[in-house]
């Protein structure tokens, strides 16, 4: 089935042309982010030469995806938008909210019954508005997007940050937070800073244990998880179009844990395989009568420097495999020097479990190749000495490698299937005895590997490699274990050596689903009515956040000075609090339980300014909004990194947090917190962090003419009656500070609509789209 097919028919027709004046307005070659983003300007968006990481720009996507978590609470706010439609089509997908615990098929029963309430929301919300809907158990969010709905020179937006993923079908993807999701469903134009862009060549090709993963991985070692901030990644050369197309999006999939807007690789021929595999030959054809536009100039890739901003060079002929880790996805380590690294770290060498799959490496080829050494483990007289676990993608994958008989060789391993869900990726996994925080080692084919995140155990040391060299780990059950070089002690004694893996880049009897799990939405959803009960603890209407005052804040208490990393993860935990993801007050009561305070350096444990006692962050929070007082969070480098995940924004808005200050943001959390209505500042002097007491008052001083490139001065009021000020930045636009003085962007909708009634020239659904050249 082809979704959108007049959709990417029309856009295939008018991407020439505007690309043409896109490269006379620059005055010079194009890169292909830069024509997939030229191609995209909102009709009142004035073509121009924009400025790479200055220019704000409005930007009309092709599509939104939400998955299960994320879409509650965007769906919650798109209720409001007095629409009766979505204008651009869109698609939720519940694969959060299933808990691996026994196996797929037991799993799946309690998430349908322990989530119904959820389920049945978002599956009459979409019925309602016209958004197509995924089941639980039909797959990850974006292996169902690479699957179905992504295509090459197309841009989307979803509210998941591994949005990304689309990039390996030539997209331009970003992860947002559920209201700048809400913005393109509305038929507004969605804002973005011009990205800066970086430039990935790949030479040689992958062979033996080295796989497309092994790649983002090395990428992430350069970078660090915030090197690629603010830049659009674009992977080019003879190792990119040598590489198959799921390999692609496993490597744009990741390029979320460096902080990129997103990656993305041209046209080629892997992805017109790919597409007609998966059912969109007419996709293909659309695409290879333009193709010459899907990928950069030839002026670019011949002389990348010029292009783009910063170059990387990968040759794959060379190139290790690689595990990243433990406590974070940029700690780079080559298969050759793992075992010096871990015995020199004191990482746990005994791996307890081994887990393949996700959205990032769930495609056939990665079962396949996977598959092939789980099939030596009986052949070679090898028993597994670790747990083992698989976790597909999509119904379509697993039906399929089920046919194909690896599901019956995992099993033959004493492996366990978990359904076509998130699951131990984001938390959602019930592992015996990780209440004991025991420390240990796991392995994984996942993204991100935060402390506490697979399984809420802060002794976890968890690593990411390939789903090759995860299966070859959990079958040695070492951590130092080296597949190209060393050799295992088989069952009766002989030394034996893993065959390097091997596995077909598409299935040869091609894809087979019985049921994908997809439900159409009505066609006239009019008469579907939403229900949401006002006792539930799982779902909870929005009411609109109260607008700012007009006034400097003064008085403000600190709720916590965040020490070193501060992720979404650990400002907002998922886990079991991914059930209150409909609830704001509810899963209030999860903000920055994970956060270090830097005083006492105890998690989850703050000072009440008014008691003198320490506390749960919540709790202090809780007690100085009953007060009728404002605080303040400071972190450190890179703050809210992670997912999209908006409720990380939306929680201290929700308690009476009036701003974040910290030394740097992460791209989509900095958005978030703007979208919001929160200021989000950053200290001019790195050092000022180091002058923030534990028992200081703050003003912050310059709201009152609050404008763009204008820093605003904190007033810092120490206990012992001294007071200092420091100087705060802010990357605010005039837009972005009209929300925060409406209380949100919501609320300045809301305001714009009713001043204006909704002029017709503000909808971008595609019947009403303007040319803006």
């Amino acid at each position: 089935m082809t979704f959108d097919l007049d959709m990417i028919k029309a856009l295939y027709a008018a991407m020439p042309g505007r690309i043409a004046k896109a490269r006379t307005v620059v005055g010079k070659p194009l890169t292909l982010s830069e024509k997939i983003l030229y191609a995209h300007l909102h009709s009142d968006q004035k073509l121009q030469n924009f400025e790479r990481g200055k220019s704000y720009v409005d930007f009309s996507p092709d599509r939104v995806a939400m998955q299960d978590a994320t879409a509650q609470m965007a769906l919650l706010q798109f209720m409001s938008a007095g629409r009766a439609k979505v204008a651009v089509p869109s698609t939720v997908h519940c694969d959060h909210l299933i808990v691996a615990k026994t196996g797929a098929k037991d799993d799946l029963i309690v998430a349908n019954k322990e989530s119904k309430e959820v389920f049945d929301f978002l599956s009459s919300v979409s019925n309602k508005y016209g958004i197509g809907f995924w089941r639980p158990g039909a797959g990850i969010i974006h292996q169902v997007v690479l699957e179905n709905y992504a295509f090459p020179g197309g841009m989307m937006i979803g509210t998941d940050s591994h949005t990304v993923n689309a990039g390996g079908l030539g997209m331009v993807a970003i992860g947002v937070g559920g209201a700048d999701a809400v913005d393109v469903m509305a038929g507004m134009a969605w804002e973005l800073k011009f990205p800066k862009l970086i430039g990935v060549k790949l030479t040689g090709k992958l062979n033996g244990w080295t796989s497309a993963k092994d790649v983002i991985l090395k990428v992430a070692g350069i970078l660090t998880v915030k090197g690629g901030t603010g830049a659009i990644v674009e992977y080019f050369g003879e190792g990119a179009t040598s590489m198959s197309c799921t390999g692609k999006g496993t490597i744009c999939n990741m390029g979320a844990e460096i902080g990129a807007t997103t990656s993305t690789f041209g046209y080629d021929d892997s992805m017109a395989r790919y597409l007609v595999a998966t059912g969109r030959a007419e996709v293909a054809e659309l695409a290879n009568k333009i193709k010459e536009h899907l990928t950069a100039d030839p002026e670019v890739y011949a002389n990348p420097e010029k292009y783009f901003d910063q170059v990387i060079e990968i040759n794959l002929s060379e190139l290790e495999p690689h595990l990243n880790g433990p406590f974070t996805p940029d700690l780079a380590t080559p298969i050759s020097k793992l075992k010096s690294e871990a015995e020199k770290n004191g990482w746990p060498l005994k791996v307890e479990v081994g887990l393949i799959g996700s959205c990032t490496n769930s495609s056939y080829e990665d079962i396949a190749r996977a598959a092939s050494l789980a099939k030596q483990v009986a052949e070679k007289g090898l028993k597994t000495k670790a747990v083992f676990t698989i976790t597909p993608g999509s119904e379509q994958v697993r039906y399929t490698i089920e046919r194909d008989g690896f599901i019956d060789t995992f099993n033959k391993i004493g492996a366990k299937v978990f359904a076509n869900a998130c699951g131990p990726c984001i938390g959602m996994w019930s592992r015996v005895g990780a209440e004991r925080k025991e420390k240990n080692t796991i392995v994984h084919s996942f993204n991100r590997n935060f402390q506490s995140r697979n399984d809420g155990n802060p002794n976890t040391f968890a690593f990411v490699g390939s789903p090759e060299l995860v299966t070859a780990l959990a079958i040695a059950g070492d951590l130092g274990f080296n597949p190209i070089t060393d050799s295992l002690t088989n069952e009766q004694g002989q030394q034996v050596k893993l065959d390097p893996p091997t596995g077909d880049e598409l299935p040869a009897k091609g894809f087979d689903v019985k049921d994908p799990g997809y439900q159409a939405p009505a066609k006239d959803g009019s008469s579907v009515v939403v229900k949401v009960s006002p006792t539930s603890d799982r779902l909870q209407l929005l009411a609109p956040f109260k607008p700012w005052e007009g006034t400097d804040l003064k008085g403000l208490r600190l709720l916590i000075k965040a020490k070193g990393k501060c992720t979404t993860d650990h400002i907002s935990m998922a886990g079991k609090w991914l059930k209150y993801r409909g609830h704001l007050d509810n899963i209030s009561n999860n903000l920055l339980i994970g956060a270090t305070n830097f005083y006492n350096e105890k998690i989850n444990s703050v000072k009440n300014g008014l008691t003198g006692e320490y506390d749960e962050v919540p709790k202090v929070q809780r007690a100085y909004k009953a007060q009728g007082l404002g605080s303040i969070v400071v972190g450190d480098e890179n703050y809210g990194e992670g997912s999209s995940r908006e409720h990380a924004a939306m929680e201290p808005r929700h308690l009476g947090v009036r701003a974040i200050l910290v030394k740097s943001f992460a791209r989509i959390h900095e958005t978030n917190l703007k979208k919001q209505g929160m200021l989000a500042l950053t200290f001019a002097n790195k050092e000022d962090y180091n002058k923030i007491k534990e028992d200081d008052k703050f003003d912050i001083v310059g709201l009152t003419t609050f404008s763009p490139e204008k820093p605003l001065t904190l007033v810092i009021h120490h206990s012992d009656g001294s007071s200092e000020s420091i100087t705060v930045n802010h990357t605010y636009n005039a837009n972005q500070i009209a929300w925060f003085k409406a209380g949100s962007a919501l609320n300045a909708m809301g305001a714009t609509k009713t001043k204006t009634a909704a002029p017709a020239k503000k909808d971008q659904t595609k019947e009403s789209r303007q040319e803006n050249f």
